[in-house]
């Protein structure tokens, strides 16, 4: 028997993960004591606080809960184990070319994500850089990797692939590169790195594409600065309770404190498409914050693709659990990167679906949904904590026993707990 959603909840999500990576490492590169405050205390998280100790960064908890990170002159950080850290490994990598030499690993499933996106660039500057590769397919640069310092030199990178990871890695090396380095992405993505960098004292400027949609972010060296930094409510960890509610018409669901940066709240722009009630109260902030409520609603199919996807790419899994029990056809496209995140995310979504009675089918860049037909059934996670959240969140409508848990503590230490408190059955 599936649960059911308690209807008119409120309360709050772990701290956002993207930026929680971001304020420790940049505070670790800065001139000063960073106090940050709602940092997200799971383990990807931790791989970044404990790597940036390897480097020599003091990092130490205050009595009111503050943490706190003393920058400084990095040391070389011998073998850093990155977990299933991708934003760790890719960040850590344009951070380390022009100030220290170690050595990143990763587990099983990291060490089969593609580097290569990031180490070209990183190689174009200057940046030394060893055993990376895997020999049998010289196209595909996985860790381990090496990199030792060295003298960098700015450069104009065209993306192919719109990623926030390898956009940081590149600005990061360019903080220590001599003349401008330039980055332009095909679409916008996710901007915390540029904010965070302007208020920590980067030279950094963001102008349009001419010729496209996207963005040229350009640096140049800088040292940063400490400040004071807020972590919001991940709106990646939100959007689970947000379809949870869109999925069950008349239940309300208000997340405070969530973080609203316009280039993460495509999952927001979908789910009112598909015809559920959102109302967003803004707080402000240099991330922006507000109050996001979400009311259930009779669903119906819609398209997701282009512009849109790098603003919600992590919520996918979420999303196709709401388009499970939609009216019609849902299709996302241009949805490749789904391919190389923790797991084969187009795959594991689409046998999720099947598993639990949805007719689905994968594509190339996507996958498409007809919903109805759910009546649960067993679903196998290969190990994604978003994959295992999302069709847990498809148990309070219909029966589902999901493969593995453990993953989800990556991201979400908590969420379960959270999941036995707001449902009843």
């Amino acid at each position: 028997m599936a649960a059911v959603l308690r209807s008119n909840l409120r309360f709050f999500v772990p701290g956002d993960k993207s930026v929680s990576h971001r304020a420790l490492l940049f505070g670790a590169m800065a001139e000063g004591t960073t106090r940050i405050t709602g940092l997200l205390a799971a383990e990807d998280v931790g791989r970044t606080r404990t790597a940036i100790q390897q480097l020599g960064g003091e990092v130490w908890v205050d009595r009111s809960g503050g943490v706190n990170v003393k920058g400084g002159p990095w040391r070389d950080g011998g073998t850093i184990d990155c977990g299933n850290s991708g934003t760790t490994a890719r960040l850590l990598l344009g951070a380390l070319a022009g100030r220290a030499g170690a050595t990143l690993i990763g587990d099983a499933s990291l060490s089969r994500r593609p580097m290569r996106r990031v180490l070209d660039p990183l190689a174009r500057m200057g940046a030394r850089i060893g055993g990376a590769g895997d020999e049998r397919d010289a196209a595909r640069v996985t860790l381990p990797v090496s990199v030792d310092r060295a003298a960098l030199r700015g450069i104009e990178w065209r993306a192919e692939v719109a990623s926030a990871q390898v956009k940081s890695a590149i600005l990061l090396a360019g903080l220590a590169a001599e003349g401008e380095t330039a980055y332009l992405e095909p679409v916008a993505t996710r901007d915390h790195t540029e904010r965070m960098l302007r208020g920590m004292g980067a030279s950094i400027r963001v102008e349009p594409v001419e010729d496209g949609e996207g963005r040229r972010i350009v640096v140049s060296a800088s040292q940063l600065q400490a400040a004071e930094i807020t972590v919001p409510g991940d709106i990646s960890s939100a959007a689970f309770w947000f379809v949870a509610a869109a999925i069950h018409p008349g239940a309300r669901v208000t997340i405070e404190g969530v973080g609203v940066n316009p280039t993460r709240t495509g999952v927001l722009d979908v789910l009112r498409r598909m015809g559920a009630g959102v109302i967003v109260v803004e707080r402000g902030g240099i991330e922006p914050i507000a109050d996001v409520t979400v009311v259930g609603a009779e669903l119906r199919g819609t398209a997701i693709g282009g512009a849109e996807i790098p603003t919600l790419i992590d919520e996918l899994p979420a999303l196709a659990v709401a388009a499970a029990f939609a009216q019609g056809e849902t299709v996302v496209q241009d949805a490749a990167e789904l391919r190389v995140k923790e797991s084969d995310r187009i795959a594991a979504v689409v046998a999720g679906l099947r598993a639990i009675g949805v007719d689905a089918d994968a594509r190339p860049d996507g996958f498409v949904v007809r919903g109805g037909g759910a009546v649960g059934g067993h679903v196998i996670t290969e190990g994604d904590h978003r994959i295992a959240m999302a069709f847990s969140i498809a148990g309070l409508r219909v029966p589902v026993v999901v493969s593995e848990t453990e993953s989800i503590r990556t991201s979400y230490p908590g969420f379960l707990e959270r999941l036995a408190q707001l449902s009843t059955g």
